[in-house]
């Protein structure tokens, strides 16, 4: 136990034959059970485990018949901790990337009551930059960026990362089979964590790289695929809060920065239409997308300011 606190880690693992047993070595004695999702792999992954669960009682061997992303094996991870009545859940990936010092300082947060969810955060070090490969570095910051506006938790980054503990009240809240099951997963999280006010706190944590690490994401792939993921959450996250749970008036401010962004894009196609083909820009045409652009602005930047005060009290 950590703090009186029942502790169960979860670790998905695909095709980590080579990693797991660093996972499992290092894993400190306060965790009370280690859940380990093998989410269909090729390699000896299982057969590894299951020898160590010949002398370590605290390992549980989870398997999908049908590979599900790194998403649907933490998703399966937590719902079993839900159901044995564990206090915290923490994530800890089956590739050895996270820090087991790090551990205490997430779960410090959830085990005092100041946070339901408190996830790593490795852009708070100098050495982020210099560690993380720069592809990757600019894709997290860009979807951090996209995951703020899309989650409501605006003083949250490094919303890629995967180190993570939530408590039992948000385990038995939100529904596991909805979510998100590939890389998307820490994004479409924090969305459905927000909706029902969870409070999220960042915490500092080391970027661990090149330990023999071999990560299946595809960053070009990915990066469409969870913009898209973002823009249907935001779309859902407007709904459930601001129109179904407790109604704001923001809903109007982001409403009209859409329309009138639509509108600006159109005044625009026909602009550029009027000046390659007719030879010539329509001065009204011109005002009125400038002026589109500028209320779209307006309304979006007003939107988003409401928001942030509403979300204000719950991410530090």
């Amino acid at each position: 136990m950590y703090k009186d606190k029942l502790i169960c880690a979860v670790i998905p693992a695909h095709n980590e034959s080579t990693q797991i047993h660093r996972v499992i070595d290092t894993m400190p004695d306060y965790v009370d059970k280690l859940v380990i999702v093998d989410d269909e792999s090729s390699d000896d992954t299982v057969e590894k485990v299951k020898k160590y669960q010949e002398t370590n009682k605290k390992i549980v061997l989870l398997s999908h018949e049908v590979n599900q992303g790194v998403g649907g094996a933490i998703a399966t991870g937590y719902k079993w901790a839900r159901d044995n009545n564990y206090d915290i859940a923490v994530v800890m990936a089956g590739d050895g990337q996270m820090d087991p010092k790090d551990l205490p300082n997430l779960l410090d947060p959830v085990v005092e009551d100041k946070a339901d969810y408190s996830k790593g955060n490795r852009l708070f070090t100098g050495e982020a930059y210099k560690k993380i490969p720069k592809i990757r570095y600019f894709g997290n910051a860009f979807l951090s960026l996209f995951t703020k506006i899309a989650s409501g938790y605006w003083q949250i980054a490094d919303s890629q990362s995967g180190y993570t503990a939530i408590n039992k009240k948000a385990l038995e809240t939100i529904n596991w089979d909805k979510m998100y099951k590939r890389y998307g997963q820490p994004n479409d999280l924090l969305v459905r964590l927000n909706v029902y006010n969870f409070r999220v706190k960042d915490v500092p944590i080391e970027p661990v790289y090149n330990i023999g690490e071999k990560s299946g994401i595809k960053i070009r792939i990915v990066m469409f695929t969870i913009s898209w993921l973002l823009i249907k959450m935001f779309l859902f996250r407007m709904k459930e809060k601001y129109i179904i749970r407790n109604f704001h008036p923001l809903i109007f401010f982001y409403f009209f920065g859409a329309l009138f962004g639509g509108i600006t894009i159109l005044l625009t196609f026909r602009m550029f239409y009027y000046w390659l083909f007719i030879g010539y820009i329509p001065s009204i045409n011109a005002l009125a997308a400038m002026f589109s652009f500028m209320s779209s602005s307006m309304f979006a930047l007003f939107g988003m300011w409401f928001d942030m005060e509403v979300n204000k009290d719950l991410s530090k």
